[in-house]
C-alpha cells in the first residue's frame, strides 16, 4: 500500500501527528520499534487491580484548552490535582517552594504575604553570578542559598549526573516557586490522568481508517520502503542524522517497581529524595485513580546514563549541536521532506502538552 505519510514512533509526538494528518484525508502508517504503544506513557494494570506506569509517572497538565479538548475527544479525566513532599532533615516538606515549604525548612511563621521580602532577603544574603549563566545561578537568584542547597543541588547532581553548575539555566525555568501557600506541583487550569489509562487513549488515538500500524519495526530499516511519503519523525535528532555532528546526551531511568500488602505507604502520589538515597523520587500509583485494592504498588526513580532516552542534557556542548543539527532538520522541514515533532527530535524539555502543541501547529501547517 502507498502511504502520504510515515510517523516515525506511537509516543505522544506521533500518535497526535498521525490523528491529524489521517483526519485530513493522508493515510499514514505509524512505524513504532516498541511492541506496544503510547511510547513513555505506557500503562497496565498490574495483578492488584493498579494503574502501573511502566515507564514512571505521568500527569497530565495544560492552560492550552485546544490541547485539553483533542485529548477528551479519546479519554474522560480523572480529577487529580499532584501534591509532592521532598525528605529533607528527617521530616516530609512541601514542595515546590510556597510559604509552607519555607515554614517548615526555617522554623518560622511568615504569612503569604511576608514570603516575598523573606526571599529577597535570602537572595541579597546568597552569592551566585548576576549574568546568570547555569542552572545553580537560576536557582540560587530566585530563592537562594539554603533553599537551593536543600532541594536542588544534590537531587539536580543525582537526575542530571554532573554538578549543576554545569547545565543550562533553562532547566530551572520549570522549577516552581510559589509566594502563597499553593502546595499543588502544578497550577495549570486542566489537570488529571485518563480514567482508563494512557494505553487505552493511544489506542483510541490512532484508531482510525486512515492510520495503519507497524509496531516492533525500525524506522531505520523501514524507510527506503517510503521514498515518496512525508515523514513524521519522533526520534532522536542526532541518529537522524547519522551522528554526523556528534552525539547528543540523553539521560535514562533505572525503575523498581514495589508492591506492599497496605492500603496506603506515602501521604502523597510522589516524595521527592534530594539529599538521601541513591534514589531521586518515589511515586505510589493508587493516588493517582484511588483505586480500591488491598495492596499499594511503588515506583523507585534511579536516574541513569544510558538506557532509554527520557530527557535531553541542557548544557552549552549539547545545545550547541543541537543547533547545528536543527539547521539540517529545518532545510528538510522547508523542503517538505521530514517533519521533526517532540521531545527527542526538537531537543527540548517539552512537556507532553507542549508536545502536542507542537504537533498540532506543524501537522496544521502541512
Amino acid at each position: 500500500m502507498n502511504y502520504d505519510v510515515i510517523v516515525a514512533g506511537a509516543g505522544m509526538a506521533g500518535a497526535v501527528s498521525a490523528r491529524i494528518m489521517a483526519e485530513k484525508g493522508r493515510k499514514v502508517l505509524i512505524v513504532e520499534k516498541k511492541k506496544q504503544l503510547a511510547g513513555n506513557c505506557h500503562d497496565y494494570k498490574n495483578e492488584y487491580g493498579i494503574t502501573v506506569h511502566t515507564y514512571g509517572p505521568h500527569i497530565f497538565h495544560t492552560n492550552n484548552s485546544a490541547v485539553w479538548n483533542f485529548l477528551n475527544r479519546f479519554t474522560d479525566f480523572e480529577f487529580y490535582q499532584h501534591r509532592v513532599l521532598a525528605y529533607a532533615e528527617g521530616k516530609m516538606i512541601p514542595f515546590p517552594i510556597n510559604v509552607k515549604t519555607i515554614n517548615s525548612l526555617f522554623e518560622t511563621n511568615i504569612n503569604v504575604g511576608q514570603v516575598e521580602s523573606f526571599l529577597k532577603e535570602q537572595v541579597e544574603n546568597s552569592k551566585f553570578n548576576s549574568e546568570i549563566v547555569n542552572f545553580r545561578d537560576a536557582v540560587v537568584s530566585q530563592v537562594g542559598e539554603r533553599l537551593y542547597e536543600t532541594f536542588f543541588k544534590n537531587y539536580t547532581a543525582k537526575q542530571w549526573g554532573r554538578d549543576p553548575e554545569e547545565l543550562s539555566p533553562e532547566i530551572a525555568r520549570r522549577i516552581p516557586v510559589r509566594k502563597n501557600g499553593d502546595n499543588r506541583y502544578f497550577s495549570d487550569i486542566y489537570q488529571g490522568i485518563p480514567k482508563s489509562g494512557y494505553s487505552r487513549m493511544f489506542e483510541r488515538i490512532v484508531d482510525h481508517e486512515n492510520i495503519d500500524i507497524l509496531l516492533g519495526a525500525d524506522y531505520f530499516e523501514a524507510r527506503d520502503h517510503f521514498h515518496d511519503s512525508l515523514t513524521i519523525y519522533t526520534g532522536k535528532l542526532d541518529e537522524y542524522f547519522d551522528f554526523k555532528y556528534g552525539e547528543l546526551e540523553y539521560r535514562s531511568l533505572k525503575l523498581e517497581f514495589k508492591s506492599y500488602e497496605n492500603s496506603y505507604v506515602q501521604p502523597a502520589a510522589t516524595v521527592n529524595y534530594p539529599n538521601d538515597y541513591d534514589w531521586t523520587r518515589i511515586t505510589e500509583f493508587k493516588h493517582f485513580l484511588k483505586e480500591d485494592s488491598s495492596h499499594t504498588t511503588l515506583c523507585y526513580e534511579y536516574p541513569a546514563s544510558c538506557g532509554d532516552p527520557y530527557y535531553v542534557v541542557m548544557t552549552p556542548e549539547n545545545d550547541r549541536k543541537r543547533e547545528m543539527y536543527m539547521e539540517d532538520a529545518m532545510k528538510l522541514e522547508t523542503g517538505k521532506q521530514t517533519v521533526f515533532v517532540g521531545r527527542l527530535a526538537q531537543y527540548r524539555y517539552y512537556n507532553m502538552d507542549q508536545v502536542i502543541e507542537k504537533a498540532m501547529e506543524k501537522c496544521g501547517n502541512i
